[in-house]
């Protein structure tokens, strides 16, 4: 009840000010966005068949997606610091449609790559410029709002893939990865109508000495050892995150022995739970600090990856990724760690710089669990995703921040 009567008064405390309907435009479309993403992993198994793919081929193709929806999130973010965050959001959105557009009609493998990629430029640009405007528009609740958008997130991710389930069996996977593509470009168009012309930092500084500057600046943030473990903490759990996501319908298909539907329901829990958690864990890094609320989420993880491989039934392997979803509140947690830590007129930059690097280095997992998977290691790759989160808590637990 006092968890509950909590969330509410966040909500109504984020809905004040003139500030809800920007906030429920970015999210939405945030939603819709990443639950577009989630799409890609249903349809592997479509794609496999259609193309010839590998479960290896699988994990670089979904590493494509993450490459480039992480290489473009630095200048994203300086995009953030001096324009409008309400243009690049809008912007990001019409070409991660165009994007599918390619996707959904490729006549080669190459093709599906090449779209793929410029479907990961678009996504890149909106996390950032969302963070940003975000705390432009809550200067006192940043945490809150954006695990309110991160919760959001997980709405999509829990909706859309089981509706690309339906659609890719009833019709094509085409269709089931096709729908979204109007959706996007409303809720592109509802941004720009929504959020406020925000812009960046501006001056008589020559972009010559402002970027040396900034450089120099956010290499000096970077080198505090909180920041180090903060984005030491972050990368791994990328790591983590990509490398279950991009083959657990596979898994419970092919290794359960579970039906297509079934799989993605499953896969739907694990962002369900994320609904309820993130609002829940940016409350509780605005008010107990980093260190014990991002001990708290992660710790049933470790529990939940060691114990998928032992279980089969439904309603085990349910307890099972309910307990590893836990480790979807991190995102809350980190991301306004570090918002907060980077000075006003770098954060855009600043963040770009970190999550650039720790994506990029996490679209890895994908790659890695793929050849493990193709190898016949499938459960003891999850058992090793349980020993990677250990390390996680650890470097929490050490971590010089509270």
């Amino acid at each position: 009840m006092k968890i509950r009567t909590t969330v509410n008064r966040e909500l109504r405390a984020l809905w004040t000010g003139g500030t809800g309907p920007s906030l429920v435009v970015i999210a939405t479309t945030w939603g819709m966005l990443v639950g577009t993403r989630m799409v890609y992993p249903v349809v592997l198994p479509y794609l496999q068949d259609a193309y010839g793919f590998s479960l290896a081929v699988s994990g670089v193709l979904v590493s494509v997606l993450w490459l480039f929806g992480s290489l473009g999130q630095l200048p994203g973010g300086v995009l953030a610091d001096r324009y409008s965050e309400r243009s690049i959001m809008a912007a990001s959105t019409a070409i991660v449609a165009v994007g599918l557009g390619f996707v959904v009609t490729a006549p080669t493998t190459a093709v599906v790559f090449l779209a793929t990629a410029l479907w990961g430029i678009g996504l890149s640009l909106y996390p950032i410029a969302r963070i940003t405007v975000l705390s432009d528009l809550y200067t006192e609740r940043l945490g809150s709002a954006l695990g309110v958008t991160m919760a959001t997130g997980d709405i999509g991710q829990t909706v859309l893939p089981p509706i690309a389930t339906v659609l890719a069996v009833a019709i094509a996977w085409q269709a089931g990865l096709g729908f979204v593509i109007p959706l996007l470009l409303l809720g592109g168009v509802a941004i720009y109508v929504t959020v406020p012309a925000l812009t960046g930092a501006s001056g008589a500084e020559s972009t010559e000495t402002r970027s040396l500057r900034e450089t120099l600046e956010i290499a000096g943030q970077l080198r505090n050892p909180a920041m180090a473990f903060m984005t030491g903490i972050l990368f791994l759990y990328i790591l983590i995150w990509q490398s279950f996501t991009a083959f657990y319908p596979t898994y419970l298909t092919s290794i359960k022995g579970h039906s297509p539907s079934v799989s993605s329901l499953l896969f739907g829990l694990f962002f369900a739970v994320g609904v309820v958690l993130k609002p829940i864990a940016g409350a509780a890094y605005d008010r107990i600090g980093m260190r014990i609320a991002l001990i708290a989420i992660l710790l049933p993880s470790v529990v939940g990856f060691g114990f998928l491989p032992l279980v089969d039934s439904v309603p085990l392997l349910a307890i099972a990724t309910a307990c590893i979803s836990t480790m979807l509140g991190t995102g809350a947690v980190t991301q306004s760690y570090l918002a907060d830590a980077f000075s006003d007129d770098l954060q855009g930059t600043g963040l770009g710089v970190v999550r650039t690097a720790t994506a990029t280095l996490g679209s890895a997992g994908a790659i890695v669990f793929g050849v493990v998977a193709d190898a016949g290691y499938f459960d003891e790759g999850y058992l090793a995703l349980s020993l990677v989160m250990v390390v996680v808590i650890l470097l929490t637990v050490r971590s010089p921040s509270s």
